[in-house]
């Protein structure tokens, strides 16, 4: 006999957190279920319906998140379900829009929650059903943990990701070396640059965490490499470092101590005529990037 055969038709949507229509970002976060029997027969069992209980990747999305608000949801959701058969039939019509879960979405849950359409599932129980739906879709297994990339390392892959996604990283110049402009033995590289018009651009990953030392070597090197790409390359030099947000590294008001070392600096770096961004800058830096180099 198929074990299709021994399982129960039913229906499962699922409930998606999405902070931001525009960008259209999302994590799943909950499991409706229900069992569709034949048409004309009602369904054994009220709707099952389950949310997450680790909030690491809602956080992740939107570290504003009000994971209290979202567990009050699902309570609310079983309730319904619990109360009365009208409460568990998502699908009474096509859209769904009609029923009374969509109506309980649209009054009690916040604009961030969305609901996807409903799929067929074949489950043994409605219990073992949102097991298996939440493995498979909001709580997957965690994954072998791969080394966490963290100063200059971090700035380098994310001004990466955002010159690979604007589609100019095959375009630029990568690891240009100082000597080239400055003298022979100058062990100073320079991560990324282009020259779109009378200009280059060159950008370096430079990580307050550890210390100034990068900092201050970049400063310390900037009028040398000026002057020389003005005379190698006959165009002016623009000269951009990029660094990781002061809250990133802790430099707030709590650590007065560390904040003041970073503002040191950004303004060392900013004394020397170097332009001073952070990551949260990347996304605007790589789009100029595409503009000027015409992709």
């Amino acid at each position: 006999m198929s074990i299709a055969f021994n399982r129960r038709q039913c229906e499962f949507r699922l409930l998606q957190y999405v902070p931001d229509t525009v960008r259209n970002e999302f994590v799943h976060i909950g499991v409706i279920l229900r069992e569709v029997g034949a048409p004309g027969e009602s369904s054994r069992e009220p709707a099952r319906v389950r949310f997450t209980h680790d909030w690491r990747r809602v956080r992740c999305l939107d570290s504003h998140a009000d994971t209290a608000a979202l567990e009050g949801m699902e309570t609310e959701l079983r309730r319904q379900f619990e109360n009365g058969p009208s409460a568990e039939s998502p699908s009474t019509s096509p859209s769904g829009s009609g029923s009374a879960l969509m109506r309980l979405l649209n009054e009690s849950l916040s604009n961030g929650v969305q609901i996807t359409e409903p799929k067929a599932y074949l489950a043994e129980s409605l219990p073992a059903g949102l097991d298996e739906l939440m493995r498979l879709y909001v709580d997957p297994p965690p994954r072998e943990k791969l080394p966490r990339l963290a100063g200059r390392a971090a700035i380098h892959a994310q001004m990466r990701s955002h010159f690979e996604g604007a589609g100019v990283w095959h375009l630029l110049r990568k690891r240009i070396a100082a000597a080239d402009y400055t003298r022979p033995g100058d062990p100073l590289r320079i991560d990324l640059g282009y020259r779109p018009n009378g200009v280059i651009r060159m950008f370096q990953a430079v990580s307050l965490e550890p210390g100034l030392d990068s900092a201050k070597v970049l400063a310390f090197s900037s009028a040398a490499l000026r002057s020389g790409v003005e005379r190698v390359e006959k165009a002016e030099l623009e000269l951009t470092a990029v660094i990781e947000p002061a809250l990133k590294m802790g430099a707030t008001t709590d650590d007065p101590e560390r904040l003041e070392m970073y503002r040191f600096g950004v303004e060392t770096m900013e004394e020397h005529g170097i332009r001073v961004l952070t990551t949260s800058d990347l996304g605007r830096v790589a789009d100029t990037a595409r503009r000027e180099l015409r992709v």
